[in-house]
């Protein structure tokens, strides 16, 4: 396993702890070996808007998932979410995300979709591009509702770009030809495998983009047989 995080023995702790029914539904089936290969794994790309960047002290504002596999993209099982946050918009986060006061106005808290999100979570592995967004976000934000946080294994895809063009010796030959660092932004590695560019900055518009990516990345530089323990974080 590429990273020291034994998430089996974690999830199965979580599973005998779990107080909250929908908690321990949640951790009741991850049961996913390290061992098993990407290509028979089932997987949920999550993405997430934020009133900002630090999980503290802001919040979800919006949230989209896309059930796929290396050789499937579900789009008919999408979900997609508009929440109130308990924290404010504020005017940056808006001119990114573009979802304003008077739209959230009347949309539920989080804690009212709950059931819905962790049941389309259930049973599969997130892949998100930047893991320190939607995991830390979703664990506090769930943690303030019921409790009792979220903590789970995801593919970052953007820490698997940054394997291949964020390494030392990569980034030393870069300099010295008077280059900048290779951007692993989501719309950049798209790029990268020519993938076509998509609007940015929506929840399910990103995590659909993040799906591909993910299919783009495996079909490149790994192989289906991969082990999920070797791409996990």
């Amino acid at each position: 396993m590429r990273h020291s995080q034994d998430w089996p023995a974690y999830l199965a702790a979580r599973h005998e702890a779990a107080t909250h029914p929908l908690l321990e539904r949640y951790f009741a089936a991850r049961s996913l070996s390290p061992d098993t290969p990407i290509a028979k794994v089932p997987m949920v790309a999550m993405d997430m808007e934020t009133t900002g960047l630090d999980a503290r002290r802001h919040g979800i504002v919006s949230l989209g998932l896309v059930p796929f596999t290396l050789s499937r993209v579900l789009l008919a099982q999408r979900r997609y979410w508009v929440v109130k946050p308990r924290q404010p918009l504020n005017r940056q986060s808006v001119t990114f995300h573009h979802i304003t006061d008077s739209q959230v106005a009347d949309e539920p808290d989080l804690e009212a979709i709950l059931p819905e999100l962790l049941e389309a979570l259930t049973g599969r592995l997130a892949v998100v591009h930047y893991r320190h967004i939607e995991r830390p976000f979703l664990d506090r934000a769930v943690k303030a509702r019921l409790g009792e946080g979220i903590r789970f294994p995801v593919i970052d895809t953007m820490s698997l770009e940054a394997r291949l063009y964020r390494q030392p010796l990569w980034a030393r030959f870069r300099r010295w030809l008077g280059r900048p660092p290779v951007s692993i932004r989501l719309q950049s590695s798209r790029a990268r495998y020519g993938l076509p560019a998509y609007q940015g900055h929506h929840a399910l518009i990103d995590a659909l983009a993040t799906a591909e990516l993910l299919q783009a990345q495996i079909a490149t530089h790994y192989h289906p047989e991969t082990p999920v323990g070797e791409l996990w974080s």
